[in-house]
């Protein structure tokens, strides 16, 4: 082989080595032939070029592209694009896509495979959809924000507090707590000089308190041997509790109950005008006779009582005697009720 041809096959060799180096490190495989994808994002989640594509935690591909969709609306601004570099590998439709964090630092794209074949799988250069996860410092941040504005309004009102305390704190609350504490010390005092009156007047009534619970022994004595009239007395009680029970009620209510009615027969029978007392209620003319003699009677009485010789006549010479003739019996029975009228 002459120079020429060996320069020319190295020279090959070298470009194409070149090409796949260029493309290993765009992300594709060394020799190429890797399924592409492009998937849309609402932003790129701080995802890079040559960034890792990952299927159950294992990374399946690179990302080839990111870039700014002019047309696309919020939920489609970022066009991504990546490839599947194992063999046989397809994604089915209804699979999830999402940009997520990969431990502490590192992010990719994580690849969850629906289990479900049956809609088939997604085409090369199809439309798919996905989502950005929450990363750990978004995480921290919503966790912190609402702590931290407790905590800022913790220390608003300690430092509210420690203002009230210094305001509190001054001279004049100073000189109160002191008047305070001098009139907690006359309150004591003033107790224990009670203290020591109430000793002196038990010492004092001693022996009239001896006296008291002699009296309340003897009395629980006394009650001690009259138990037994005790027990007799609530014998009774509970015997005439029983015979109560046992009486017969029931006769003395239907003897009540024939009263009543008996009583209301009268009372109706009074009302309708009959009987005696009945006349006298309904019969107006009776009453009013009644009343009549009545005042005749009692004009009588007063006149017996003004002008008594009208009616008895007393002889002491055994004269004739005018008015009336009376009986001894009768004289006295007359001066009787003269005597009786007010």
């Amino acid at each position: 082989m002459s120079k020429e041809l060996k320069a020319g096959i190295v020279g090959i060799l070298a470009i194409g080595l070149l090409v796949c180096g260029v493309n290993f490190l765009k992300g594709n495989s060394f020799f190429g032939g890797d399924d592409t994808y492009v998937a849309y994002f609402p932003d790129s989640g701080g995802l890079a070029p040559s960034t890792s594509v990952y299927i159950n935690g294992v990374p399946v591909g690179k990302i080839l592209a990111v870039d700014y969709n002019m047309k696309g609306d919020s939920s489609t601004r970022v066009k991504i694009s990546f490839n599947i570099q194992e063999d046989g590998l397809q994604i089915p439709r209804g699979s999830t896509f999402q940009i997520s964090g990969i431990g502490l630092l590192d992010k990719g794209l994580i690849i969850s495979l629906n289990k479900n074949t049956s809609k088939g799988f997604y085409a090369y250069n199809e439309i798919i959809r996905g989502t950005v996860a929450q990363d750990m410092m978004s995480q921290v941040k919503e966790y912190a924000d609402p702590v931290v504005q407790k905590l800022q309004g913790l220390m608003t009102s300690v430092d509210k507090t420690v203002n009230s305390l210094q305001g509190f704190w001054d001279e004049t609350a100073t000189s109160e707590i002191e008047a305070s504490m001098k009139e907690l010390k006359m309150s004591i005092s003033r107790l224990g000089n009670v203290a020591i009156q109430v000793e002196d007047l038990v010492m004092t009534e001693k022996v009239k308190l001896g006296r008291i619970f002699s009296n309340v022994e003897s009395i629980s004595n006394n009650l001690k041997a009259s138990n037994e009239k005790v027990e007799a007395i609530i014998g009774n009680a509970k015997k005439i509790s029983d015979d109560m029970v046992s009486a017969d009620f029931k006769s003395v209510i239907l003897d009540a109950q024939t009263t009543v009615k008996k009583l209301n027969a009268t009372l109706e029978d009074i009302n309708n005008g009959h009987g005696t007392l009945g006349k006298l209620v309904k019969d107006e003319k009776l009453y009013n006779e009644l009343v009549e003699t009545n005042n005749g009677l009692q004009n009588l009485l007063k006149d017996l009582e003004l002008h008594p010789e009208r009616y008895i006549h007393f002889s002491v010479l055994g004269a004739r005697s005018k008015g009336a003739n009376f009986s001894v019996d009768e004289e006295k029975k007359i001066r009787q009720v003269i005597d009786t009228i007010p």
